[in-house]
């Protein structure tokens, strides 16, 4: 019975809709505020800080990025003045070879001399120790062909033969 009058709209049951339609109404606008209050209130707390904390990861991301590229800028230069410095290492021991070997060769020249100048030296001596020798021998020859002619006496024309025998003798003992 009681879904009848509800259905056919009988006067009775007219306050129904008047009545707690603004009852539902209000009920719904004091929800609405306590979610406002409650929930909407904490949820866009919640929200702006996420807001914001995300926005301070971008700009802690774009800070790193700066840093970065400012550093690899930084090592990039580092790079480029270490190539320059082992240029400059290589362009300094070449340097360094070749006037080692500008003095190397300037000493085995030296020695060169040095050593061409005591063989001559040395030649010298053995020359005038063999012209020496020479003398000594050519004076005992002497020596011995005057003993000899002097032993003998003998004529201008043996005196000669004697001579020349001694020398062809002193001839084939050089």
């Amino acid at each position: 019975m009681f879904t009848n009058a509800f259905v056919l709209g009988e006067a009775g049951s007219n306050s129904f809709t008047n009545g707690d339609v603004i009852f539902q109404l209000v009920m719904f606008l004091v929800l609405l505020g306590l979610l406002r209050i409650f929930a909407w209130g904490p949820l866009m707390g919640i929200m702006k800080q996420r807001e914001e904390h995300i926005a301070g990861e971008i700009k802690a991301a774009e800070s790193s990025r700066t840093e970065a590229e400012l550093k690899l800028e930084e090592h990039r230069n580092l790079l480029k003045e270490a190539r320059q410095e082992a240029q400059g290492f290589v362009e300094s021991a070449k340097k360094q070879g070749e006037q080692q070997r500008e003095e190397i060769i300037a000493a085995a020249r030296a020695e060169s001399a040095r050593l061409k100048e005591s063989a001559k030296i040395e030649i010298d001596q053995q020359k005038e120790q063999a012209v020496a020798a020479l003398k000594e021998q050519v004076a005992s020859l002497s020596v011995l062909i005057a003993s000899k002619v002097i032993e003998k006496e003998l004529t201008a024309a043996d005196q000669e033969k004697i001579i020349n025998d001694y020398l062809k003798e002193a001839g084939e003992e050089r």
